[in-house]
């Protein structure tokens, strides 16, 4: 039984690299052109620190934009508490970078990984995406979206070292069981979906 347990983590594990093989970039300048690319969100400060797995995020979605890699940024996370919104501390971060705040769309119910993926195409009406955060997780995001008939690509963001690195590698291991079952056992939706909204048009 144990042996079973292991073999299963493991190929839950192995799964999403398999899935984003050739799909993965560390070069601006090699990925292809996308209408959009979604970053994922995260806390801009972990315990009065600045959070670097934001940092590295926010830094590679506008080296996406800066090198016309993509039309719009959606910025993806957590605004369920009044004093809380992933998505605004990333805009306000983009645009001191030189993304154009017109050229940002907010999603505010990616609570996770999977609602942020499924979000982008029901939501947004995008079936072509860059997705933009580090390797770890494009991989994972990557499997979900083959999963739900999305045309995935990842932009590597820089790695986070050191401690706070580790243990979120150690949370990967679980995140990727429960992306398998969330895929192939329990057929999981995003906790809110609502109207389809679509891009804005380019003028």
């Amino acid at each position: 039984m144990i042996l079973l347990v292991v073999l299963f983590v493991g190929y839950a594990n192995v799964a999403p690299m398999i899935a984003s093989r050739g799909r993965l970039f560390n070069d601006a300048a090699s990925v292809p052109h996308r209408r959009a690319g979604l970053v994922f969100g995260c806390d801009h400060r972990i315990e009065g620190r600045e959070n670097l797995y934001f940092r590295y995020r926010i830094d590679a979605a506008a080296d996406l934009w800066k090198a016309g890699k993509i039309d719009f940024v959606i910025v993806s996370g957590d605004n369920r508490e009044r004093n809380y919104n992933e998505p605004e501390a990333m805009r306000q971060a983009l645009v001191a970078h030189g993304v154009p705040t017109d050229r940002i769309v907010g999603d505010f119910a990616g609570l996770r990984t999977l609602d942020s993926v499924v979000r982008a195409k029901e939501v947004f009406g995008v079936t072509e995406i860059v997705f933009i955060t580090q390797r770890f997780q494009n991989e994972r995001a990557i499997y979900l979206a083959e999963a739900h008939g999305i045309d995935a690509v990842g932009y590597n963001a820089r790695d986070v070292e050191g401690r706070g690195g580790y243990k979120t590698h150690l949370r990967e291991i679980g995140a990727r069981v429960k992306m398998w079952l969330d895929v192939r056992v329990l057929g999981t939706r995003p906790r809110h979906l609502g109207e389809k909204v679509g891009l804005p048009e380019i003028h």
